[in-house]
């Protein structure tokens, strides 16, 4: 009997041991994995019984939350939903975060490091916990700017400050109502979210940054001119070739002008003239002499091809792999396989206007406790520098010439110093081209760099152009900026 009782108690201490451990286990070492699991719907729910924290522009919320009387005790609010949507993206029961909802969900949520005293303190006084606040970049004047310039258009407009890297505008349209997906009705939710994502017109693309990636057309040009610039054979008034036709190498095609014009009337004109009148054969020419992989390298120091952070996840550019030489030629005018995003051209211009030096581009300025203390602030970081000082600032001179002088005549400014460059790229098959304009404007105290695309030529369809569709929007976005 008494073998059998030992065997018994045994078996019981094992068990007790096994169950022992894998709570122990789950508590102590699963847990961390466990709640950050996105599957973990339990977590995910809890978090809306908390007072989540706001995103602030220029002292304002554009993302705040307020307590109601429902199971999930807060209400996710958006402020001028649609004009900042693809900055704030959406906190959803049923979909989700997007945008910077997601991006700073730890400081929202108030779990991040940098709010670790506050917590603590919390703790000991015994208040509900809050969220920290996230303060950005975005100038809310050039934003509006931006977003009423593309207005029923398909397009995007990224800015920035040339000389901190702050980006200032990120408008997307067509955009979304957030609010609409931050209802506690799960149905109505699930809803308007399939009707966006069914939309054929993509209204949860954040264009200036992600999406379907852009052929930049003649903004692309900019890249070539550096290209040339740095390898200090090449000014603004050296002499390139300019012929009314161009036969691409290695192929049959032949490359011409827009309406198949002449650029200059003895073959040859100057790189700054080649800019401002953007003549394709003259650029494609340039492509070829200089070579794939000069241009190539060229793009990557401005940013091609490089994971970046806002810390919204921006989706590289793209300068093609291994082009042979007709391809190099269509390269080097911004068509082929060249593909963009506006922030990415909008960091050619501030490299061009801040003397060759390619500032982090961040959205983020402070973060912020519940009270809103500063606790940690976005440093001024150099991202990289693609141009000589030299080279920068007699490209930015050849950009000026493009708009006093050439296509790029109508984001003009009066008395700001403002450099341009126009862009319309071709899609064939009877399809509108997507227009650009990619600018800087210049102050004593300010610099700012925008990049605008509309898609399909906007309002004018076929008939448009960089800088008859896109340079107005750029030039009203660069006012309100510099008219603080």
């Amino acid at each position: 009997m008494n073998t059998q009782i030992r065997r018994v108690t045994a078996l019981s201490m094992v068990i007790f041991l096994a169950l022992f451990a894998a709570v122990t286990v789950d508590q102590y070492v699963l847990a961390p994995s466990l709640r950050a699991d996105a599957h973990n719907a339990r977590t995910y729910y809890a978090s809306f019984n908390k007072d989540r924290g706001p995103i602030i522009v220029a002292g304002d919320a554009i993302a705040s939350s307020t307590a109601v009387d429902d199971d999930y005790g807060y209400q996710r609010s958006y402020a001028k939903g649609p004009l900042y949507a693809p900055v704030t993206g959406f906190y959803s029961i049923s979909q989700g975060m997007t945008g910077m909802e997601w991006a700073a969900d730890d400081v929202l949520q108030g779990t991040a490091d940098s709010l670790f005293l506050s917590r603590l303190r919390d703790l000991v006084t015994g208040p509900q916990p809050q969220g920290g606040a996230v303060e950005l970049t975005i100038d809310p004047a050039a934003q509006t700017a931006a977003y009423d310039g593309l207005g029923d258009q398909t397009g995007a407009v990224a800015a920035l400050d040339a000389r901190t890297g702050e980006v200032l505008a990120l408008a997307s349209t067509p955009s979304f109502d957030p609010n609409e997906l931050a209802a506690h009705d799960p149905s109505s939710v699930q809803e308007t979210y399939d009707a966006l994502i069914e939309d054929p017109s993509n209204p949860l693309w954040n264009r200036a940054i992600a999406g379907n990636l852009y052929a930049p057309g003649s903004t692309f040009k900019l890249v070539t001119a550096a290209a040339a610039l740095e390898t200090g054979n090449y000014s603004g008034s050296t002499p390139i070739d300019a012929p009314a036709r161009l036969p691409l190498p290695d192929s049959s095609a032949i490359l011409g002008n827009m309406g198949d014009s002449s650029c200059s009337g003895s073959g040859t004109m100057t790189l700054a003239q080649a800019l401002a009148i953007s003549c394709n054969t003259a650029f494609a020419k340039l492509g070829l002499d200089l070579g794939d992989d000069a241009i190539r390298a060229q793009a990557e120091a401005f940013g091609f091809g490089a994971k970046l952070d806002i810390p919204l996840p921006v989706t590289p550019s793209v300068f093609p792999e291994d082009p042979d030489q007709p391809q190099t030629a269509m390269s080097a005018i911004g068509q082929f396989d060249d593909r963009v995003t506006p922030l990415q051209m909008a960091m050619v211009a501030s490299a061009i206007v801040a003397d060759g030096v390619l500032y982090t581009p961040h959205l983020v300025r402070t973060e912020r406790g519940a009270d809103l203390e500063v606790l940690s602030t976005t440093p001024v970081e150099t991202l990289a520098t693609p141009l000589s000082r030299a080279s920068a600032r007699e490209l930015a001179t050849m950009m000026v010439g493009v708009v006093d002088e050439g296509t790029g005549g109508r984001a003009a400014i009066p008395g700001v110093r403002v450099g341009g460059k126009t862009g319309t790229a071709e899609k064939g098959n009877g399809l509108a081209p997507d227009n650009w304009f990619v600018a800087f404007a210049e102050t004593e105290e300010r610099s700012v760099a925008v990049a605008v695309v509309v898609e399909d030529g906007g309002k004018a369809g076929m008939q448009g152009t960089g800088g008859a569709v896109a340079g107005p929007i750029a030039r009203t976005v660069m006012e309100a900026v510099l008219e603080q």
